[in-house]
């Protein structure tokens, strides 16, 4: 990484994977670079490529400039077939006399033949082995059921079928503890081993976190891929959404807070804590392994202002209205079930008609442009926008 970033800044030279794959045989010879002998050269040569692959995307524009990684921040390397065995049971990776004393947190396929296996350090300290092999798993019999999921922060996930999955409050769980590792973190002297031990505690707590962030989106979403046939879901920017928390209303004044405000508040804390993209990234892959249908429709789509029984468009509201009654049909609402079951008709409208379509649709009927999510931007006059 030093050999490259000199030669790209102080010549304009590009260094291939090649040259420094010869590089690497010439560093492995220097009595101050001895400790490259004490691994297996293959993961030596993966890291290489995982370098080349990042210099490439820098020189496409889709990344930007390789970076260093921190040892705190753990770190990875990989292992190709040559360089383990693997006996059905056990694995030992090259150059270890004994092999690996490993919790198995699956089963693996009978007859399995990994074609590489990653070895990965996280920054709480914990080891973890992902080994890679091709396996072929069975459609689920098909099923009528179609679902529509508005997800909100109040309650996690809203159905169309009117289910509410709570907000389980990940973040919250820890929040006093990490608070007060964080201030004994901040204590320590910079460098000492103290200040080592105190960073694991903090990591260690958002290891937790994301731990169970992860268990409760896995288990919730091959439920709702076991049940249903077809789930339709928003396309949700979570980043525009954190950045424009706006439409908090302070329950004594009546007035909206500032954005600065709603985070202060906790809102925004409790949008990130949530793992919405996370949720539909689960439900993605496991409807194509499956046979299951995952529709996603358009994030400006009023979802919040249709009545779901006449289809009369109600203006927006702000996220204190929990319930309303349709002015054209005196239908009694639930805001989140009736959402829900809007975006359930809109998915199904994108399976008839296609994504092109119900896009120009759901703009029509939006006399503004939502934010993010559902509420409407503010209005600021005197500022031209593109």
């Amino acid at each position: 990484m030093a050999y490259r970033t000199k030669a790209w800044t102080q010549e304009h030279r590009r260094v291939s994977y090649l040259d420094t794959s010869k590089l690497l045989t010439g560093w492995k010879k220097d009595p101050e670079l001895a400790f490259l002998k004490e691994v297996s050269s293959v993961a030596l040569q993966q890291s290489l490529r995982h370098l080349e692959a990042g210099f490439v995307n820098f020189y496409n524009k889709r990344a930007g400039y390789p970076k260093f990684h921190s040892k705190k921040n753990g770190g990875s390397a990989s292992f190709m077939g040559t360089a383990f065995r693997w006996d059905g049971k056990s694995l030992r990776l090259a150059k270890m006399s004994e092999p690996l004393h490993v919790v198995w947190s699956r089963t693996l396929p009978r007859k399995a033949r990994p074609s590489s296996v990653t070895v990965t350090l996280d920054p709480a300290g914990r080891w973890f082995v992902s080994i890679l092999m091709r396996e072929t798993i069975p459609c689920l019999p098909a099923c009528d059921k179609t679902v529509g999921i508005d997800l909100g922060v109040k309650d996690f996930a809203i159905l169309s079928d009117g289910t509410k999955i709570p907000n389980q409050h990940f973040a919250e769980r820890n929040q006093k503890r990490l608070k007060r590792a964080q201030k004994a973190l901040s204590r320590k002297q910079p460098g000492s081993r103290n200040r080592r031990k105190a960073a694991l505690r903090v990591a260690r707590i958002n290891a937790q976190t994301r731990d169970r962030r992860r268990d409760f989106l896995h288990k919730l979403s091959t439920r709702i891929i076991r049940e249903n046939q077809t789930i339709v879901l928003e396309d949700l920017s979570v980043r525009g959404i954190s950045r424009r928390v706006r439409a908090v209303e302070a329950p004594d004044t009546g007035r909206y807070l500032c954005n600065g405000q709603a985070r202060k508040r906790g809102l925004n804390r409790s949008i990130l804590d949530q793992g919405w993209r996370e949720l539909r990234g689960m439900l993605e892959y496991k409807a194509r392994w499956y046979g299951r249908d995952v529709v996603v429709i358009d994030r400006f789509y009023p979802s919040t202002q249709l009545c779901s029984a006449c289809g009369a468009k109600t203006g927006p509201r702000t996220l204190d209205v929990r319930r309303w009654t349709c002015p054209e049909c005196g239908m009694r609402h639930d805001r989140d079930v009736n959402a829900a079951r809007n975006i359930l008709a809109a998915g199904l409208a994108v399976r008839a008609c296609g994504d092109s379509r119900t896009r120009k649709t759901a703009e029509q009927l939006a006399s503004v442009r939502l934010s993010g999510k559902q509420e409407t931007r503010p209005v600021r006059n005197g500022i031209l926008r593109l």
